[in-house]
């Protein structure tokens, strides 16, 4: 399928790499089916969009929690994930979003408020983390400039 987006431009996705959202995300119900989008130049292990396929204009940036709080480790009730079906710990991928203000120190992500995608079945859900141990906006902006000179 070929979509034209605001970040990227004119891209082709394959239908196998489409990620389905049976409830939507939280803001956008209407929004179910999204590809994950990375620049190529930058690698993997950065910013990730999640492109939606029914609104080429809306891309949310999202990244590996892992890279800015290591010992992320949040708990989503089984309830909310059933609708991912057969969630094996292999194929699971959680993602945050990322929010980049005009004033870039102040780059954060919501750790309260994860996607959790079933890789292998393509299907995903952003879920509230219930309890005060993670923010809304976890700011990422040193976290991410020590990494960069640390490498």
């Amino acid at each position: 399928m070929q979509i034209t987006t605001k970040v990227f431009g004119e891209i082709v996705v394959d239908d196998d790499k489409m990620i389905h959202f049976p409830k939507g995300i939280i803001g956008f119900p209407d929004l179910k089916d999204f590809a994950l989008i990375h620049d190529e130049e930058k690698g993997s292990d950065s910013i990730h969009w999640l492109q939606s396929i029914q609104e080429p204009a809306f891309a949310m940036p999202v990244m590996d929690p892992l890279l800015v709080c290591p010992d992320y480790n949040p708990e989503a009730d089984d309830e909310l994930l059933k609708n991912l079906g057969e969630l094996d710990q292999e194929d699971m991928l959680v993602l945050v979003t990322v929010t980049v203000p005009e004033d870039l120190t102040k780059m954060s992500v919501n750790l309260k408020g994860p996607i959790v995608i079933n890789a292998a079945e393509r299907k995903a859900i952003q879920v509230i983390v219930e309890g005060d141990t993670y923010q809304v906006k976890f700011p990422i902006y040193d976290i991410l400039n020590q990494k960069k000179a640390g490498e």
